[in-house]
């Protein structure tokens, strides 16, 4: 596994509506893999693979990731900031960030002192509007280098855990660098036009997607993004949606899907046929890009997912086991070589 790569693609910023950087990596790195590439008005980066058929599949993998655009300087120089995707407040505290203005700046999340808290104070929930980012400068520094909007994004670099990597933004950067092994594997012929869509704003309400998804039309679509793996101390087995080691997620259904029963039953026996351990996925809350492929197109598309199961989502320690990413590559792969011998005709 290309680990080298998957670490540039995940501590490269890239925050809702600001992904030009990350873009511009998966872009050198699919060129040479498609036979197409382009770019649309919304930012979305799709590579066309042909097949022998002219019907499409589109494959679909969010590069956004949460992170938070600054709304005001104060007289000292610190920074506030509205939030781009969802956040856990408690998880913001003692955290560095980066500041993308005319250069990067480092910050820290900075918050009240619990010495200074009231008995009151200490036993609430934090908010988002009780943390600033410091940036050790005073203002006339800070202002020379930072505007409102400026796009901030979280400090954190991968590293291997046993047999899992953990770093900030796994989602959906596992996906990304997925979906571009799986076009380096896709050699020689294959049945339909593939289209790998690399797309914005997932986080912030699945937006690319479904621009991406109106454009291509697909007849058949795969997203592939992380889900949650609640394998964890004080869960119970029905709260757990998957667990890491088990491998590849194929989803059910989510909050903003209900996956085509064809696509299911397409992806579990391409899992069973190729010997790749998978688990079946039901996340109760939180939509994917799924969605925007499903309902986009002009006729709607055979929509379904492959998920990679992740604990501490939404955290800065993020963590995916090796051998499931391993798994979502093999079955993407497969899925989009045997797309043509499944029976989408029979309903379940």
């Amino acid at each position: 596994m290309n680990l080298a790569l998957l670490k540039l693609i995940c501590e490269t910023p890239g925050a809702p509506g600001h992904e030009s950087k990350v873009r511009d990596l998966i872009l050198k790195e699919i060129k040479p893999l498609c036979d197409e590439v382009s770019i649309d008005k919304m930012g979305n980066l799709i590579g066309l693979k042909k097949g022998q058929s002219k019907m499409k599949i589109m494959a679909a993998a969010h590069m956004d990731e949460i992170g938070f655009i600054v709304t005001h300087i104060d007289d000292k120089g610190f920074l506030r900031f509205h939030t781009l995707g969802g956040f856990d407040p408690k998880t913001l505290t003692a955290q560095r960030v980066i500041v993308h203005g005319k250069e990067d700046l480092i910050g820290v999340m900075g918050s009240k002192p619990i010495h200074l808290m009231s008995p009151e104070e200490k036993n609430k929930a934090p908010q988002i509007g009780d943390f600033y980012i410091d940036l050790g400068l005073p203002k006339a520094k800070v202002e020379k280098i930072i505007s409102i909007g400026n796009p901030v994004t979280r400090q954190r670099e991968m590293i291997e855990m046993g047999n899992c990597v953990n770093c900030k933004s796994i989602d959906n950067r596992v996906s990304v660098f997925i979906l571009i092994e799986a076009l380096r594997k896709l050699k020689g012929k294959i049945p339909y036009d593939f289209y790998a869509s690399f797309t914005v704003q997932e986080e912030v309400g699945l937006r690319g997607a479904s621009v991406a998804a109106h454009h291509i039309d697909p007849d058949f679509g795969i997203n592939i993004d992380t889900t949650i793996a609640f394998d964890t101390p004080g869960a119970r087995p029905h709260e757990m949606v998957t667990e890491l080691g088990k491998g590849a997620g194929i989803k059910i259904m989510d909050s903003s899907t209900i996956c085509d029963t064809r696509m299911v039953e397409f992806l579990k026996n391409t899992a069973d046929k190729n010997k790749i351990k998978w688990q079946p996925e039901i996340l109760p809350a939180g939509g994917t890009d799924t969605a925007g492929i499903q309902r986009n197109g002009k006729t709607g598309s055979i929509a379904g997912a492959i998920s990679i199961p992740t604990r501490h989502i939404h955290q800065v320690i993020e963590m995916a086991d090796k051998t499931d990413i391993q798994n979502c590559i093999d079955l993407l792969v497969n899925a989009v070589k045997s797309m043509d011998k499944h029976n989408w005709k029979s309903w379940n």
